[in-house]
């Protein structure tokens, strides 16, 4: 009538050696399979020893420097060059950081012009998705540039 359960078991240090070789390559649901224990059995241990799945990121071809060289400020917005590149916006920040294209807190004339058109008839969180900013540091520029929002005429 009930559900079957399965009678719980401490894990064995073979188990957890197992699980420390197999976690970084293999899906959670395959180690759950080996190892004859539940999915969130394994996902708990994982996460109890600390073990995280790390994604894999290619390294950074010249062209796509040179690429962002090229493209990054003053003109196209940072949302424009990651898609250009194929890589994430944080992706482009951190290397244009490391390539010594930006402070990380430089913002465009495409990016200000942008904010400024939009600020009046949009919300922040619209406008950072356009942008590709979180919603704090367009919170920020608005304040720091003086922008108001535009008065409903009746």
């Amino acid at each position: 009538m009930g559900l079957k359960t399965r009678q719980w078991r401490p894990w064995s240090a073979d188990e957890v050696k197992l699980l420390y070789e197999l976690h970084q390559n293999q899906p959670l649901q395959s180690i759950a399979d080996i190892l004859g224990r539940s999915l969130e059995t394994v996902s708990q241990k994982a996460l109890g020893l600390g073990l995280r799945k790390c994604k894999f990121y290619p390294p950074w071809s010249i062209q796509e420097e040179t690429l962002l060289k090229e493209l990054y400020y003053p003109t196209n917005t940072v949302k424009d060059v990651a898609k250009r590149i194929g890589r994430s916006v944080s992706a482009v920040r951190q290397k244009a950081r490391l390539l010594g294209l930006s402070d990380g807190h430089a913002w465009s004339k495409k990016e200000l012009n942008l904010l400024r058109k939009l600020y009046p008839s949009k919300t922040a969180q619209e406008i950072a998705n356009q942008i590709g900013r979180t919603v704090g540091v367009v919170r920020l520029k608005v304040f720091r540039l003086g922008l108001k929002k535009r008065k409903q005429r009746l």
